[in-house]
């Protein structure tokens, strides 16, 4: 699995002009990627990195969101697979097709949730904008 970390003053979700997932932060905005070879133990592996991941800095102490009760915006992005090397066209081939990556989305946002994380989420597979504020800019690239 792969994700992109983004620590976030606030970020949203919307399809459709509805907001379908939002928080406010210090928080973190999560884009999560699903290859073939993904299991339901890379997803909760995931979930824990994600809920301790030191990212926050309060004068010299630095934070997780477990120690700041920090709220995640996790989203699907089968994107975070695609593979540009060759050519002028990304290929698709490295992620997941949809029947095996939702599952394990959902199993990232239910092992947070189980952490005590609050969670909002985007609606997988739709046509999604996101919005956010990068506090920072903090970005960071995770695989497990």
């Amino acid at each position: 699995m792969r994700a992109v970390v983004q620590r976030a003053a606030e970020a949203a979700v919307t399809v459709d002009g509805e907001t379908v997932g939002a928080i406010e932060g210090p928080g973190l905005c999560v884009l999560v990627g699903v290859t073939h070879e993904d299991t339901p133990e890379k997803a909760a592996q995931l979930a824990r990195k994600l809920w301790t991941l030191r990212l926050f800095s309060h004068g010299e102490t630095e934070e997780s969101c477990s120690d700041i009760d920090a709220p995640l915006l996790v989203i699907s992005q089968f994107t975070l697979y695609g593979d540009a090397r060759k050519g002028r066209r990304p290929t698709w081939n490295a992620a997941a097709p949809g029947p095996k990556a939702e599952p394990l989305v959902d199993a990232v946002v239910a092992e947070l949730r189980a952490l005590g994380a609050t969670v909002a989420t985007g609606r997988f597979g739709a046509d999604m904008k996101v919005s956010l504020v990068n506090d920072g800019p903090f970005t960071v690239l995770l695989e497990v």
